[in-house]
């Protein structure tokens, strides 16, 4: 399965994995909603927001269920569903989320956590998006500082967000 062929082939095999993973362990399993985040992935790089919103959704449904909202593969499942909103334009719905996951992940990894940063990343683009590039601005600066700080100033992720690609990255959410 290539990442690099999302439209053909692995968008096929993850469809098949989900539809096995389905008949075997059932819809609720963790798994299954696995398997399922998996195609939804797939959708999404084919370009089917939709699809893949559709299965975000009822992945983040089934682990909220079973796991509750503090959960990791929760939080980044809700991740990826905001993501996805911010993509289809729903920005303020995406912000919420985004925040929802920025203090899950924040209370499970602490301030300078790499996933953290990550979220705090995916939560600056909405808010640029939404126009607020001060606020964005402000959120990216801490990121490169607390990467700077917690993992030294040549750490790749310190010096793909320096200040001077600030202006270009805002929008680089990363799912």
């Amino acid at each position: 399965m290539s990442e690099a062929d999302p439209s053909g082939s692995a968008a096929a095999e993850r469809e098949r994995r989900l539809a096995e993973t389905r008949a075997a362990l059932g819809d609720d399993h963790p798994d299954t909603l696995s398997a399922m985040l998996d195609l939804a992935e797939a959708r999404w790089a084919q370009g089917r927001l939709i699809a893949a919103r559709r299965l975000e959704e009822k992945v983040v449904s089934g682990r909220r269920r079973l796991f509750g909202d503090e959960d990791p593969e929760t939080l980044r499942a809700i991740g990826k569903l905001a993501v996805t909103m911010a993509a289809q334009g729903e920005l303020a719905a995406a912000r919420r989320l985004q925040e929802t996951v920025v203090d899950g992940v924040r209370a499970r990894h602490g301030e300078d956590g790499r996933d953290t940063l990550r979220a705090v990343n995916n939560l600056a683009g909405t808010i640029a998006t939404q126009g607020d590039l001060a606020a964005a601005r402000a959120l990216l600066d801490e990121v490169v500082e607390t990467l700077c700080r917690a993992f030294g100033e040549e750490d790749t992720n310190a010096t793909a967000f320096r200040p001077d690609v600030l202006k270009t990255g805002l929008n680089d959410q990363r799912r």
